[in-house]
Parts: C-alpha cells; structure tokens; sequence
C-alpha cells in the first residue's frame, strides 16, 4: 500500500474512461444475456449460484424471487387482478418470482405456461393465473422467434426493477420450516421438467 501512495496521483482522464466503460458494460440488453454455460446441468441448478437453465428449447433465468405484500404501495402493482389479493389468512403469503426467457434454440419455440413450487415437506403449490390484460407484468406463455425474449424490451415487466415477468404464487408460513423450495418448469408439449432452487 505505501508504494501505491507514493506513486503520482492519477490522472482524471482514465477514471474517467473506465467509468465510461463500467456504464457501457452494465447497460447490456436482455437480448445479449449469455448462454447457459457448457458443462453445467440443464435440470437443477439454484438461482442463487448459476440462475441460467433450459427446460424443453428456451433458456430460462430466475431474476429475483420474493415475498410480496399486499398492503405496500409498490407490490400492490403485482397483484393486480388478483381477487381478494388482501384476505390471506394468517397461515399465507404470497410469493413473486419474476422469470426472464430467451429463445436460443433456432426455431420458434413456446415458453412455459405450467409451475409448481414443491416444499422440502412435498407440499405443492400451483402457480396463481394473472391476467394479463390487468396486470402488465404477468408471465404468459408466448411463441418466441429465434433469440425472441420474454418479456419483450420496453414492456412493464422488463423496465421493472426485478426484469423479469411475473409468475405468482400462494404459499403457506409452513414453508418458511420446509426449506428449501423448488420451483417446477413444466416444458410444453414434452414430459420434461426442469427444478431450481429459490431464495426464500
């Protein structure tokens, strides 16, 4: 450190420079997100080490998964068209997890329309179905063309914070003991179903 210090000061022009491509680097589009890496399994891998994983010709990737509160100014948004959003019981919540797709396969390909979360205890938790036509963050299956995402550039759900379009979920407390969870992406038209980790 005090051969750092006696060195002259550095010059303004390359921190500048370097911040310049700091900026660059993290304004990447969605679209030219990498690939899952090679030598990494398609079926289980958890959202908090390596968040890419294929399930049937679409790459997937958890952008964040979180408890929502009815009852905040913000998550309210997420719930819209939800009937009742606010008369849980006590024993509920509900959970966001906010997926972003890309369709790296070369043809056009569906993306998931079906998701469980299972428990450690084997409880099954089906996905809440949003509305689409309310809630402009809910994730709904569509036909990707080749390197087509979900959600599209520019839509509500990607210029969220979380970047990802919305799959809802309504879990007991119980969960909270029954770590950890995994959630379920059925792919269409095949048997093959790909588990990851979340955050809880």
């Amino acid at each position: 450190m005090k051969a750092l210090r006696d060195k002259r000061p550095l010059r303004l022009v390359p921190l500048l420079a370097a911040a310049a491509l700091s900026v660059g680097v993290s304004g990447c589009g969605l679209a030219n997100r990498p690939v899952r890496p090679t030598g990494v399994s398609q079926d289980e891998l958890s959202n908090g080490a390596e968040p890419y994983f294929w399930t049937g010709a679409v790459t997937y990737q958890v952008q964040i998964s979180r408890q929502l509160n009815p009852f905040d100014s913000y998550d309210v948004q997420y719930l819209a068209g939800v009937r009742g959003a606010q008369q849980l019981s006590p024993q509920q919540f509900w959970f966001g997890v906010f997926l972003w797709a890309k369709n790296q396969s070369g043809h056009p390909a569906l993306t998931a329309d079906r998701f469980e979360i299972v428990d450690s205890a084997g409880n099954v938790y089906p996905a809440t179905p949003l509305n689409p036509s309310v809630n402009p963050y809910a994730w709904t299956q569509q036909t990707l063309s080749p390197d087509g995402i979900e959600p599209v550039a520019d839509s509500a759900a990607a210029d969220s914070s979380p970047g990802g379009a919305l799959v809802l979920f309504k879990l007991n407390q119980s969960v909270y003991s029954n770590r950890p969870l995994t959630l379920k992406i059925f792919a269409p038209g095949t048997n093959r179903v790909s588990n990851v980790s979340l955050d809880l």
